[in-house]
């Protein structure tokens, strides 16, 4: 279950993907099955050559990208998601998102 996610954030991360581009999309999240993660970031793509070899790149398999809803994406958890986020220059997602969490 997503939390923290303005409808334009999400109309552009779809956007992105759908155009075939690595995009990145972080917000807060609950599933019983990781109830250590409080946030999630997708990294999608809609060009699974690009979208697998990225992952590659950070050691994900190809088995891990999610089909759900036509958008293919990998979900980032926990410390895997900062150290992606930060070799990415995207940590700020994440950041500002614990930011406004603290602030509840």
């Amino acid at each position: 279950m997503a939390f923290g996610l303005q409808r334009e954030e999400l109309q552009r991360w779809k956007s992105a993907v759908e155009n075939g581009e690595i995009a990145f999309l972080t917000h807060f999240w609950y599933d019983p099955r990781f109830p250590d993660a409080k946030t999630v970031t997708k990294v999608g793509c809609s060009d699974l050559d690009k979208l697998e070899k990225w992952g590659r790149g950070y050691g994900l398999k190809k088995d891990w990208i999610d089909h759900h809803n036509g958008y293919p994406h990998f979900d980032l958890m926990g410390t895997r998601q900062q150290e992606i986020l930060n070799r990415e220059n995207k940590i700020e997602q994440l950041e500002k998102l614990m930011k406004k969490g603290r602030n509840r």
